[in-house]
């Protein structure tokens, strides 16, 4: 594996892990895609260190268990903003 994909994968992990980030905020603040997000902490990141890969990925599942609730206050506060104006 290439050396800037091997840090870009921990870099990725860590920033999960700090901010507490979902996919799609980690892909726009690394500019990469949503699936290479995905790739380097379920793929590449076990490889290269899977303690690391754990850790990024139990934040990442408790996001993904809590994106509906997400979705549902974003849905409401758009209908607020509606009938607001």
């Amino acid at each position: 594996m290439k050396d800037y994909i091997e840090e870009r994968a921990i870099g990725i992990a860590n920033y999960i892990i700090e901010n507490n980030a979902t996919v799609r905020q980690t892909a726009k603040a690394f500019g990469v895609s949503k699936s290479t997000v995905h790739k380097d902490v379920t793929d590449r990141l076990m490889q290269i260190n899977p303690a690391l890969a754990k850790q990024a990925r139990s934040v990442l599942d408790v996001n993904k268990s809590e994106r509906h609730i997400r979705g549902g206050l974003a849905t409401r506060e758009k209908y607020l903003h509606l009938h607001q104006s």
